[in-house]
């Protein structure tokens, strides 16, 4: 049967039949069911026993879903709970005091129940109630089948995480030994936002991102991060474990933001699960375990959670933060500050109208119109699934480019390009539909990432989305330029011989090794300007000898080298853009 769609075993309804009286008095049943499991308050108030009475003596049921998306519920299953629990029992298993802020259906606090038998106190919060009926029961469930068993004090909370008071509860309980575990919402607050989730923190700029941080995605944070953060800075000068499952880009954060926090843990790992399996979803997930109060290392060990295999060593190494240590201590010579400006490629936010195929003389955009323009305005386009050779002039797709800076006005189209500007201004109103606030206020066809850096007739470029370190040398079609899209970056020349070095210089052993190490492949957008800015090319040109790279290119002669290494021996202070 249910209860508040919390599953009843036989076991616990055979308990409440025995015991049917004492549920039309909610304390005395409360009361039989501490002494049996050690939970604290069963029920709250009378009319909750007395519906459980009416359920009994119907035995009837109605079963409903919530929303998953509202609680990040991705409920952790038994066997992996039982695997966790059994994962930190290595590490220590000696626990007093248990505390899970999102327990959900309960399986970690049953899987601690069953393996930590030093327990005194244990507590457990969660949002939805009937997944607070579903954990109290499980427990009752589990001390009425090991009824010899101690039981330490329990208590399952009806409540949300971000407001329980846990400050206050770290004080009570700082002489215990102490293990925080759970499984976290994996949504972030815009997520949560869009379907009126009440399962959100107080609004706070908890990271102290900027305002234009703010408004460009950074201030959209992760749930469970928030959660992570709370947790640690609660109890992190308790003597015990933290174990939460959470994403990696979490994790990464944690690692990251050490410092900035001054946190007290160290001994971190990375434990990654097959969320696919585990959970029936594509995210990045693992299982995050650190101790508490002790003297930070800002480093974290990367294994996979099921055969236990090291992976790398990532976090904090010469105040850089690296994503393997190992391959960064070979490579970090060359870590430091670019000369040349990597810059991201156009942005339009309006593709089926900006993005056109060419046929037959005609354009053709996204709705299938057939068109003629100018072709002054329009050139070729390269997406990150463009860059996959060595070197390339030839493009899938056109895309119109309105202005030469950001911000320039666009009425000059009307006059110089008509056949254009009729064409932009027939689809005006999905121009006008464009989300992002960098377009308010803007001339008419704004785009963004525009610049003369632009219109350098040479680049090279590489992909923002893939996992490939790879670097690909663009030419221009015919004399014209080819522009790259916005989840591309590069960085222009106007002589040939210059981007072939350059091109040269980023496909080399050193800068592989160096980005491999510095990179975290599973991020959204794992290549990103702070990366690629890191590549001192001074430092990268020293490292490197002319006649290998004779080899490479053809038709190198001594004085290009030299022209490019003495480009790089200006002042420091100027990073330039060589077109």
């Amino acid at each position: 049967m249910t209860y508040y769609e919390a599953h009843i075993t036989n076991l616990e309804v055979e308990f409440f039949k025995k015991n049917l009286y004492a549920l039309s008095n909610y304390e005395v049943i409360n009361s039989l069911i501490k002494e049996v499991s050690g939970i604290n308050s069963f029920f709250s108030n009378q009319n909750e026993s007395s519906e459980l009475l009416e359920n009994i003596k119907e035995y009837n049921s109605n079963v409903s879903e919530p929303d998953r998306r509202e609680y990040g519920d991705f409920q952790t299953n038994k066997d992996l709970s039982s695997l966790v629990s059994n994962y930190i029992s290595l590490k220590r298993n000696d626990f007093e005091f248990l505390l899970e802020p999102t327990c959900g259906k309960g399986n970690f606090i049953l899987a601690s129940l069953e393996l930590f038998k030093t327990l005194k106190k244990v507590i457990g919060v969660e949002i939805y109630k009937p997944y607070v009926w579903e954990t109290k029961f499980k427990i009752l469930n589990y001390y009425l089948t090991n009824r010899t068993e101690s039981k330490p004090e329990i208590d399952i909370i009806h409540g949300n995480a971000f407001e329980y008071s846990y400050k206050d509860l770290a004080k009570k309980t700082k002489h215990l030994r102490t293990l925080v575990i759970g499984n976290p919402p994996w949504v972030t607050n815009s997520e949560l936002g869009t379907i009126n989730s009440k399962n959100l923190p107080n609004k706070s700029n908890f990271k102290k991102h900027n305002g234009l941080e703010a408004i460009t995605g950074k201030g959209n944070f992760d749930i469970g991060e928030n959660i992570s953060l709370i947790m640690l800075r609660n109890f992190q000068n308790h003597e015990g474990m933290f174990a939460f499952l959470i994403k990696n880009s979490v994790i990464k954060n944690i690692i990251y933001d050490q410092k900035g926090n001054g946190f007290n843990f160290n001994k971190s790992e990375k434990l990654n699960i097959d969320s696919k399996k585990e959970f029936n979803v594509s995210v990045n997930a693992s299982l995050f375990l650190t101790s508490f109060n002790n003297t930070p290392d800002y480093i974290c060990r990367e294994l996979d959670f099921y055969n236990k295999n090291h992976l790398t060593t990532f976090g904090w190494y010469n105040d850089k933060f690296v994503y393997s240590v190992n391959d960064y201590d070979k490579s970090n010579s060359i870590d430091g500050k670019s000369k040349f400006i990597w810059r991201s490629g156009v942005k339009h936010d309006c593709s089926k109208v900006m993005e056109l195929a060419q046929e037959n003389g005609h354009y053709i955009n996204s709705f299938g119109e057939r068109i003629k323009l100018e072709s002054n305005l329009v050139y070729g386009l390269l997406k990150s699934s463009d860059l996959r050779g060595d070197k390339t002039n030839t493009y899938r797709k056109s895309t119109i480019i309105t202005q030469n800076k950001i911000g320039q006005e666009t009425n000059y189209i009307k006059d110089k390009f008509p056949l254009t500007f009729n064409y932009l201004k027939s689809h005006k109103e999905l121009f006008d539909k464009r989300k992002s606030s960098i377009y308010k206020d803007k001339p008419d066809f704004s785009i963004f990432g525009i610049g003369d850096y632009s219109f350098a007739r040479y680049k090279v470029a590489i992909s923002g989305l893939y996992k490939s370190t790879h670097f690909t040398l663009v030419y221009p079609d015919d004399l014209k330029p080819i522009m790259l899209d916005d989840t591309c970056y590069f960085i222009g020349f106007k002589q040939l011989k210059m981007a072939q070095i350059a091109h040269y210089l980023v496909n080399s052993d050193i800068v592989q090794k160096f980005l491999k190490s510095i990179i975290f492949s599973d991020s959204k957008r794992p290549i990103n300007k702070d990366i690629l800015m890191r590549i001192d090319f001074e430092k990268v040109f020293e490292y490197s000898d002319f006649l290998k790279a004779k080899e490479n290119i053809s038709d190198l002669k001594i004085e290009d080298w030299e022209e490019f290494g003495e480009s790089l021996k200006e002042q420091k202070s100027k990073q330039m853009t060589l077109f």
